[in-house]
Protein backbone atom coordinates (compact mmCIF):
# COMPACT_ATOMS: atom_id res chain seq x y z
CA UNK A 1 0.00 0.00 0.00
CA UNK A 2 1.30 3.74 -1.05
CA UNK A 3 2.67 5.50 1.89
CA UNK A 4 0.75 8.75 2.13
CA UNK A 5 2.67 11.76 0.91
CA UNK A 6 4.29 13.99 3.85
CA UNK A 7 6.16 17.15 3.91
CA UNK A 8 9.89 17.26 4.32
CA UNK A 9 11.97 16.27 7.29
CA UNK A 10 12.99 19.69 8.87
CA UNK A 11 14.69 20.32 12.46
CA UNK A 12 12.30 20.32 15.21
CA UNK A 13 14.44 22.11 17.89
CA UNK A 14 12.60 24.97 18.98
CA UNK A 15 13.44 28.51 18.35
CA UNK A 16 14.15 30.56 20.86
CA UNK A 17 11.79 33.26 22.19
CA UNK A 18 12.73 36.84 21.55
CA UNK A 19 14.25 38.71 24.22
CA UNK A 20 12.98 42.35 25.79
CA UNK A 21 16.36 43.85 24.33
CA UNK A 22 16.75 47.35 22.30
CA UNK A 23 17.97 46.90 18.37
CA UNK A 24 20.08 49.76 17.13
CA UNK A 25 19.89 50.78 12.77
CA UNK A 26 21.43 53.22 10.71
CA UNK A 27 18.38 55.45 11.11
CA UNK A 28 16.40 53.94 14.06
CA UNK A 29 16.36 52.50 17.05
CA UNK A 30 13.91 49.96 18.51
CA UNK A 31 13.80 50.31 22.23
CA UNK A 32 11.53 47.52 24.24
CA UNK A 33 7.95 49.23 25.11
CA UNK A 34 7.87 51.16 28.43
CA UNK A 35 4.61 53.04 29.96
CA UNK A 36 7.50 56.43 29.89
CA UNK A 37 6.98 56.19 26.25
CA UNK A 38 3.36 57.15 26.49
CA UNK A 39 4.01 60.77 26.53
CA UNK A 40 5.80 60.81 22.93
CA UNK A 41 3.60 58.19 21.73
CA UNK A 42 0.57 60.64 22.27
CA UNK A 43 2.52 63.68 20.93
CA UNK A 44 2.70 61.49 17.57
CA UNK A 45 -0.54 60.85 17.31
CA UNK A 46 -1.44 64.44 17.57
CA UNK A 47 0.03 64.75 14.12
CA UNK A 48 -2.09 65.90 11.62
CA UNK A 49 -3.39 62.89 9.73
CA UNK A 50 -2.68 60.38 12.69
CA UNK A 51 -6.45 59.26 13.29
CA UNK A 52 -6.86 57.39 9.94
CA UNK A 53 -3.79 54.89 10.88
CA UNK A 54 -5.54 53.68 13.68
CA UNK A 55 -8.68 52.43 11.22
CA UNK A 56 -7.69 48.85 10.97
CA UNK A 57 -6.19 48.02 13.97
CA UNK A 58 -8.25 46.58 17.49
CA UNK A 59 -7.56 49.69 19.36
CA UNK A 60 -7.26 53.87 19.15
CA UNK A 61 -7.60 56.80 18.81
CA UNK A 62 -7.18 57.37 22.09
CA UNK A 63 -9.42 59.98 23.84
CA UNK A 64 -6.68 61.65 26.18
CA UNK A 65 -2.89 60.93 26.84
CA UNK A 66 -4.18 59.03 29.72
CA UNK A 67 -6.26 56.53 27.75
CA UNK A 68 -2.63 56.29 25.36
CA UNK A 69 -0.62 55.62 28.98
CA UNK A 70 -3.48 53.32 29.77
CA UNK A 71 -2.87 51.08 26.53
CA UNK A 72 0.92 51.40 26.37
CA UNK A 73 0.98 49.77 30.02
CA UNK A 74 -1.23 46.74 29.21
CA UNK A 75 0.95 46.37 25.80
CA UNK A 76 4.38 46.65 27.34
CA UNK A 77 3.61 44.14 30.30
CA UNK A 78 2.38 41.18 27.34
CA UNK A 79 5.35 38.57 26.13
CA UNK A 80 2.87 37.88 23.22
CA UNK A 81 2.67 40.09 21.54
CA UNK A 82 6.32 41.47 22.22
CA UNK A 83 6.62 45.41 21.65
CA UNK A 84 9.30 47.49 20.27
CA UNK A 85 8.96 51.87 20.50
CA UNK A 86 10.14 53.00 16.76
CA UNK A 87 12.82 56.10 17.57
CA UNK A 88 13.46 57.41 14.37
CA UNK A 89 17.45 59.73 14.83
CA UNK A 90 15.69 62.03 12.43
CA UNK A 91 13.29 63.24 14.98
CA UNK A 92 14.77 61.82 17.98
CA UNK A 93 11.19 61.56 19.51
CA UNK A 94 9.33 58.00 19.65
CA UNK A 95 6.87 57.80 16.81
CA UNK A 96 5.25 54.38 16.41
CA UNK A 97 5.24 50.96 17.45
CA UNK A 98 5.61 47.24 15.94
CA UNK A 99 6.02 43.81 17.41
CA UNK A 100 6.70 39.82 17.57
CA UNK A 101 3.63 37.61 18.08
CA UNK A 102 1.50 34.84 17.52
CA UNK A 103 5.34 33.43 18.58
CA UNK A 104 5.42 29.84 18.39
CA UNK A 105 9.09 28.22 18.72
CA UNK A 106 7.95 24.57 18.46
CA UNK A 107 6.58 25.36 14.66
CA UNK A 108 9.63 27.77 14.31
CA UNK A 109 6.72 30.35 13.01
CA UNK A 110 6.42 33.82 14.14
CA UNK A 111 4.64 37.12 13.10
CA UNK A 112 5.64 40.57 12.45
CA UNK A 113 2.30 42.94 13.77
CA UNK A 114 0.41 45.58 15.32
CA UNK A 115 2.72 48.08 13.16
CA UNK A 116 1.38 51.70 14.12
CA UNK A 117 3.62 54.73 13.19
CA UNK A 118 2.85 58.10 12.92
CA UNK A 119 2.27 60.28 10.12
CA UNK A 120 5.71 61.68 10.31
CA UNK A 121 7.28 58.56 10.13
CA UNK A 122 5.09 56.47 7.65
CA UNK A 123 6.99 55.79 4.33
CA UNK A 124 10.49 56.72 5.45
CA UNK A 125 13.72 54.94 5.39
CA UNK A 126 13.42 54.85 9.60
CA UNK A 127 10.06 52.74 9.18
CA UNK A 128 11.61 50.20 6.51
CA UNK A 129 14.83 49.97 8.83
CA UNK A 130 12.16 49.13 12.01
CA UNK A 131 10.54 46.43 10.50
CA UNK A 132 13.99 45.02 8.85
CA UNK A 133 15.71 45.08 12.17
CA UNK A 134 13.00 43.01 14.06
CA UNK A 135 12.75 40.96 10.79
CA UNK A 136 16.30 39.85 10.54
CA UNK A 137 15.93 39.10 14.28
CA UNK A 138 13.49 36.69 14.18
CA UNK A 139 14.79 34.97 10.80
CA UNK A 140 18.89 35.51 11.76
CA UNK A 141 19.48 35.69 15.22
CA UNK A 142 16.23 32.89 16.55
CA UNK A 143 16.63 30.99 13.37
CA UNK A 144 12.68 31.03 12.64
CA UNK A 145 11.79 29.16 9.84
CA UNK A 146 8.53 30.71 8.87
CA UNK A 147 7.79 34.62 9.30
CA UNK A 148 4.06 36.28 8.47
CA UNK A 149 2.48 39.47 7.99
CA UNK A 150 -1.24 39.56 8.51
CA UNK A 151 -3.65 42.80 7.79
CA UNK A 152 -6.64 43.84 7.21
CA UNK A 153 -7.86 42.90 3.66
CA UNK A 154 -8.61 46.37 2.41
CA UNK A 155 -5.89 47.72 4.33
CA UNK A 156 -4.55 48.51 1.02
CA UNK A 157 -1.31 50.13 2.63
CA UNK A 158 -0.22 47.38 4.80
CA UNK A 159 -0.78 45.33 1.66
CA UNK A 160 1.70 46.89 -0.51
CA UNK A 161 4.25 47.13 2.41
CA UNK A 162 4.07 43.32 2.56
CA UNK A 163 4.37 43.15 -0.78
CA UNK A 164 7.29 45.72 -0.80
CA UNK A 165 9.33 43.93 1.87
CA UNK A 166 8.85 40.70 -0.10
CA UNK A 167 6.65 39.03 1.68
CA UNK A 168 4.33 36.28 -0.61
CA UNK A 169 0.52 36.33 -0.90
CA UNK A 170 -1.13 33.21 0.82
CA UNK A 171 -4.76 33.92 0.78
CA UNK A 172 -7.41 35.90 2.71
CA UNK A 173 -9.39 34.38 5.85
CA UNK A 174 -12.39 35.43 5.35
CA UNK A 175 -15.17 37.02 8.18
CA UNK A 176 -12.70 35.98 10.48
CA UNK A 177 -12.83 39.10 13.19
CA UNK A 178 -14.92 41.81 14.81
CA UNK A 179 -12.98 44.88 14.81
CA UNK A 180 -14.84 47.28 16.36
CA UNK A 181 -17.81 46.17 15.13
CA UNK A 182 -17.05 45.49 11.84
CA UNK A 183 -16.22 41.85 10.33
CA UNK A 184 -12.91 42.10 9.06
CA UNK A 185 -11.52 39.65 6.28
CA UNK A 186 -7.66 39.19 7.01
CA UNK A 187 -5.02 38.86 4.12
CA UNK A 188 -1.72 36.85 4.99
CA UNK A 189 1.45 36.61 4.02
CA UNK A 190 4.88 34.64 4.67
CA UNK A 191 8.55 34.70 3.85
CA UNK A 192 10.18 31.80 4.57
CA UNK A 193 13.33 30.74 5.82
CA UNK A 194 15.02 30.25 2.07
CA UNK A 195 13.33 33.18 0.82
CA UNK A 196 14.49 35.55 3.09
CA UNK A 197 18.40 35.64 2.09
CA UNK A 198 17.62 37.27 -1.11
CA UNK A 199 15.15 39.46 0.75
CA UNK A 200 17.72 40.63 3.46
CA UNK A 201 20.26 41.39 0.78
CA UNK A 202 17.87 43.76 -1.01
CA UNK A 203 16.63 45.41 1.94
CA UNK A 204 19.94 45.99 3.04
CA UNK A 205 21.47 47.31 -0.42
CA UNK A 206 18.04 49.96 -0.29
CA UNK A 207 18.76 50.82 3.82
CA UNK A 208 22.53 51.24 2.93
CA UNK A 209 23.86 54.57 3.39
CA UNK A 210 25.01 55.08 -0.30
CA UNK A 211 21.93 54.62 -1.39
CA UNK A 212 20.41 58.12 0.07
CA UNK A 213 21.49 61.33 -1.72
CA UNK A 214 21.87 64.67 -0.45
CA UNK A 215 18.20 65.50 0.73
CA UNK A 216 17.12 61.87 2.32
CA UNK A 217 15.17 60.31 -0.85
CA UNK A 218 16.48 56.88 -2.27
CA UNK A 219 18.46 57.13 -5.22
CA UNK A 220 17.14 53.43 -6.34
CA UNK A 221 14.12 52.06 -5.30
CA UNK A 222 13.65 48.48 -3.34
CA UNK A 223 14.17 45.79 -5.39
CA UNK A 224 10.96 43.62 -5.68
CA UNK A 225 10.71 40.00 -4.93
CA UNK A 226 10.09 37.53 -8.17
CA UNK A 227 7.72 34.90 -6.22
CA UNK A 228 6.82 31.59 -8.57
CA UNK A 229 3.36 30.94 -8.32
CA UNK A 230 2.23 28.66 -5.24
CA UNK A 231 1.86 25.12 -5.68
CA UNK A 232 -2.11 24.94 -5.78
CA UNK A 233 -2.54 28.06 -8.44
CA UNK A 234 -0.11 26.26 -11.00
CA UNK A 235 -1.95 23.25 -10.35
CA UNK A 236 -5.46 25.01 -10.74
CA UNK A 237 -3.86 26.86 -13.47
Amino acid sequence: MPTPPLGPEVDPTPRPLPARIPHRGASVVLEPLRTEHAQELWAAAQSPGAEDGWAYLGYGPFADEGAMRRHVAAFAAQHDPMAWAVRPALTGTVDGWLTLMEISPADSAIEIGHIWFSPRMQRTRAATEAMFLLIRHAMDDLGYRRLVWKCHALNAPSRAAAARLGFRYEGTLRAIKVIKGRLRDTAQFSILADEWPARREAIAAWLADGNWDEAGRPRAPLARASHPPLPWIAAAG
